[in-house]
């Protein structure tokens, strides 16, 4: 007969409650062939963006999209990018079963987290959920150049450069960036959604800028007052804005 350790006797566990950082995958299409070009298009170059994120996947757009979604095939497609969905939130009844059935819980009432992968809809889309992102805490401080193809991110911080990011290279952060040289390359703040994020140089020359997944790149030119110049990029609603410093 087993026995409750009682008295004195030292339990093997304890049950808390607990708060864990999850992505939010938002749907805006059941076309997976659609958001397998997204995701290439966004994360094809940088391989290593994610680290094994658990994922929760936000199905209140396209509960009544078609086709069925085959859950099986859109994980699958999300752990090739270094993803791992555990729930689904929202949806019809019959996703929320097909998800279940390819191995994912079904979290009603979990929290949302910023849109980080997002398929275009020809429908206007919605306002943003609210969202409760982790402030980042302490800095990677890179105090070498950066050359063509070198990659730099600062996961759960930001990222301080003292030096050129050179044409070609990468540096990305959850935090802000602050670059104290040329800013030629690419520069990813915000990476996990953190809308607050910035990014900062004292020579703003960057192929291409983006906070939280709102990107801007050299075809369009910088405006003269920040090209070259001290500067700053910040998010306002769904809109980069560059700010002499």
């Amino acid at each position: 007969m087993s026995s409750v350790p009682t008295g004195h006797s030292r339990a093997c566990f304890d049950l808390k409650s607990a708060t864990l950082p999850l992505i939010a995958v938002v749907l805006k299409t059941a076309d997976l062939a659609a958001l397998g070009q997204e995701l290439e298009a966004r994360f094809g170059d940088t391989p290593d963006f994610f680290d094994q994120d658990p994922v929760v996947i936000n199905l209140l757009l396209v509960e009544d999209a078609s086709p069925a979604i085959d859950f099986k095939q859109l994980t699958a497609l999300l752990r090739s990018y270094r993803m791992q969905p555990i729930a689904v939130h929202g949806g019809s009844a019959a996703q929320r079963l097909a998800a279940t059935q390819a191995g994912l819980v079904d979290a009603p009432d979990i929290n949302q987290a910023v849109p980080l992968t997002q398929v275009p809809a020809p429908a206007q889309p919605p306002e943003a959920m609210p969202t409760a992102i982790a402030v980042p805490t302490g800095a990677l401080v890179i105090d070498k150049p950066l050359r063509s193809g070198q990659q730099v991110y600062a996961r759960g911080a930001d990222l301080v450069v003292l030096a050129v990011v050179s044409f070609g290279a990468e540096v990305l952060a959850d935090g802000n960036i602050h670059v104290y040289g040329p800013l030629r390359g690419r520069a990813i703040a915000g990476a996990k959604g953190n809308q607050d994020a910035r990014i900062f140089s004292t020579c703003l020359e960057a192929q291409l800028v983006s906070i939280a997944g709102i990107y801007r790149t050299s075809e369009i030119p910088l405006p003269t007052d920040v090209l070259g110049k001290p500067a700053q990029v910040r998010l306002a609603g769904e809109k980069l804005v560059m700010e002499p410093l």
